[in-house]
């Protein structure tokens, strides 16, 4: 299987490690030969239960059974996608009671990006230096890394960026902006948090300026801080909020939630101003609701900071820098970065899988599903904090 995944499997990097994976259960994946491996990546945040969570296995074959795909979005009433949509307004503070369902979180900050622009007439968008909210067209557009944007350009226009908790750049929001887009936590940057006062002087200056205040929420959201959303930890309410990764359960999804006043516009100005065939499948809008109803009934965001609080205390090597992030989407900070993708493999080597960061080089990975036991975060971080030792002795 491995020779056919490197020969016929379209490649996205030339380090691929080809691991052959049999079945996964949990926090376990096994591979061909029998080999367990503890997942302490989630398929980068996107299984909040862990592997093939009963749960959500049980909604997805219930969902099959019933029907599966029957017609592009928007056009019939499919109890799942409505019960989901429903879903996720209770969880978010008004107005933000209308969902929009797509394919992937690119896919929700690129009807974002659309909707900004028609609901304000304007054209300019505002992002974050450091930024990640995807790799199409126009969400490659709002990243600031021009060794991965050259290639494609010419990409979208009218694109500016500002610093990240960084007042005085405020003043480059203007009545031309039609929106600011940032990560609540900032993934490929190294897990970056939004402080307090910038972030409510962020609110505030989009208000008074009439632009929309776009929160990319694919990742630290749907618990894995230990709220639904990491926004509400501020008390502050944006107008769009993008969901992606976890919210799936394991299945391909992205949300864009906002108004009814807003989201509107996609009907009229003009009519399918946003069209996806497969956005709000059933069986996938099945797992999602599955997904958020197992979170709130076991508990899991009760545990996030204990489990937090565990591997700050199990990860005690001095060449390890710093813990940074909050809740389950942590990062270990090594020394520099000569050895962290060597101590990823060697660490999958000895049965425990982390990952790496897109922009700090310096960071390993630690998004486990919230699932994870105790016992498991224990033995992670043993073996993690042993080959971190052993490359820096």
């Amino acid at each position: 299987m491995k020779e056919d995944f490197f020969k016929y499997q379209a490649p996205t990097t030339p380090y691929a490690s080809g691991l052959e994976i049999a079945r996964a259960a949990g926090s376990y994946i096994y591979d061909t030969d029998g080999n367990a491996y503890l997942d302490m990546v989630a398929g980068v945040s996107a299984l909040p239960l862990g592997h093939c969570h009963p749960v959500v296995v049980k909604a997805i074959q219930d969902q099959a059974e019933q029907y599966m795909h029957v017609m592009v979005y928007g056009e019939y009433a499919q109890s799942p996608a409505v019960n989901l949509c429903k879903k996720l307004a209770s969880t978010l503070p008004d107005p933000l009671n209308m969902t929009y369902l797509v394919n992937s979180g690119t896919e929700a900050i690129e009807a974002s990006i659309k909707l900004a622009r028609t609901v304000t007439g304007r054209s300019e968008i505002i992002a974050m230096r450091n930024c990640y909210h995807g790799n199409t067209l126009g969400s490659l557009s709002l990243m600031d890394f021009e060794e991965r944007k050259s290639a494609f350009r010419p990409l979208i226009p009218d694109i500016r960026h500002i610093k990240f908790n960084c007042i005085p750049d405020l003043r480059k929001i203007t009545s031309r902006t039609a929106a600011v887009v940032l990560e609540t936590i900032q993934g490929a940057a190294g897990f970056l948090m939004p402080n307090q006062q910038w972030f409510e002087q962020l609110r505030k200056t989009c208000t008074r300026l009439g632009v929309l205040l776009i929160l990319d929420e694919i990742q630290p959201g749907v618990g894995r801080t230990g709220t639904m959303w990491h926004f509400q930890k501020y008390g502050i309410v944006p107008d769009m909020v993008i969901s992606g990764k976890g919210l799936g359960g394991g299945l391909p999804i992205g949300s864009l939630t906002a108004s009814e006043e807003h989201l509107s516009h996609f009907k009229k100005t003009p009519m399918l101003g946003h069209i996806t065939t497969f956005g709000g499948n059933p069986v996938i809008a099945a797992a999602a609701l599955a997904t958020l109803n197992a979170i709130e009934n076991e508990g899991l965001m009760e545990e996030v900071k204990m489990k937090e609080a565990r591997f700050r205390e199990s990860l005690n090597s001095t060449n390890i820098k710093q813990i940074i992030g909050t809740g389950l989407m942590l990062a270990a900070i090594l020394p520099d970065d000569r050895f962290t993708a060597a101590i990823v493999d060697e660490c999958r080597n000895r049965g425990v899988i982390f990952f790496l960061l897109l922009f700090e080089k310096r960071a390993i990975r630690i998004t486990p599903p919230y699932t994870v036991t105790v016992a498991e975060i224990d033995k992670a971080c043993r073996i993690l904090t042993d080959v971190v030792d052993e490359f820096y002795a």
